[in-house]
């Protein structure tokens, strides 16, 4: 039962700041570099910073949930939108508060992956606009509905608890203020989770298998898959002329959701996202950064979790065990997230499955 409690600690505490950013964009800084904040334009759910003409980056504001951040491509006459958010709620919010930055129409969307936060705004968007992803986006969503397992099951467990603890302290709290932003935080919660229960999973309208040019007035878009790492689909969107780079999870500026990596081609795909010219990435969680250093030091992190893993599980240890003791404290400088001993259950358990997978070859 001790090991069972400590896993379930574990697991709540990675999905709790990695699927539900209630925080600003200012505070969601999860390691990699220096980051400082531009002006930003803040909107009800949003808010918005200038990255480059035409090019911003959205996060969340406020307690809805919202799942990734968002790249915006404004182009000569439309615009192109990275990911889409968690519930088709939250893409709406997005759609209404990128009034405040353009009047042109939304008229692409990409998803960098499958998972549910970067892909369930997809049904509010009509025939008017095209939803591109990788080939195995897909057929993920298509033919598999993968976004109906992980790591949304974890999410509709941990909102019921969260709903809990928000009633709990309304019944304590005494001012006036904290009150008003507790009864804010519940309505959204309970909203957010009545939206997740209804979601209705909707493929790309558009796919690629390797690479996809997309040319807007003088924009180049590219669509890059460079090999599997955190799915088996990842999209790096690349403007060659502003040396951008959207990563998605593939990268992040903090450490990512592993339940569905492919761990050793990770590795390999991040060395040709370094290969690339560009100055700067936008990340499908935490913060923009510049560092390819950053990117390095990630691939050491998982280099090290394999490492350490496999040593774990040779000495007989379940996934539950090694999740709790596998120390990469030796990387907290580069990702602040980890505090002590121990890593996600969901992420150890696809290592584990991976390691049996490698051995049948």
């Amino acid at each position: 039962m001790k090991v069972g409690m400590r896993a379930i600690a574990v697991i709540l505490a990675f999905a709790m700041s990695t699927w539900f950013s209630f925080e600003t964009h200012a505070g969601a800084q999860g390691g990699g570099g220096a980051h400082s904040a531009a002006t930003t334009i803040s909107g009800k759910v949003y808010q918005f910073e200038k990255i480059a003409d035409g090019i911003y980056y959205a996060t969340s504001s406020g307690p809805m949930a919202t799942g990734g951040n968002h790249p915006i491509i404004i182009n000569d006459r439309d615009v192109l939108l990275v990911d889409d958010g968690t519930t088709p709620g939250a893409a709406r919010a997005l759609l209404e508060d990128m009034k405040l930055i353009t009047d042109k129409p939304v008229r692409w969307v990409v998803n960098t992956h499958f998972h549910y936060d970067h892909t369930d705004g997809n049904s509010v968007f009509g025939p008017d606009v095209e939803i591109i992803g990788h080939e195995f986006v897909r057929h993920a969503i298509a033919d598999l509905d993968v976004v109906h397992r992980e790591p949304l099951k974890t999410a509709l467990a941990n909102m019921p608890i969260q709903l809990e603890s928000f009633k709990k302290q309304l019944g304590d709290v005494k001012d006036p203020g904290q009150r008003a932003t507790l009864e804010k935080q519940l309505a959204a919660t309970q909203a957010d989770l009545a939206e997740l229960k209804m979601l209705k999973p909707t493929p790309p309208t558009m796919t690629y298998s390797s690479k996809m040019t997309l040319y807007r007035g003088q924009r180049e878009i590219q669509f890059l898959f460079l090999g599997r790492g955190h799915t088996q689909g990842d999209t790096v969107v690349f403007l060659p002329k502003e040396r951008i780079v959207c990563t998605g999870d593939l990268m992040e500026s903090r450490l990512a959701y592993m339940g569905d990596a492919m761990f050793d081609e990770w590795i390999t795909t991040l060395e040709a996202l370094k290969n690339l010219d560009f100055d700067t990435v936008l990340p499908g969680h935490g913060v923009p950064f510049h560092e390819k250093s950053l990117i390095t030091a990630y691939q050491g992190y998982l280099k090290d979790l394999i490492a350490n893993v496999a040593e774990l599980r040779k000495q007989g240890l379940s996934a539950e065990e090694t999740a709790q003791k596998v120390d990469l404290t030796s990387h907290k400088a580069d990702f602040p997230q980890i505090q002590g001993p121990g890593a996600d259950l969901r992420g150890v358990r696809r290592m584990y499955e991976w390691m049996d997978e490698r051995a049948k070859r």
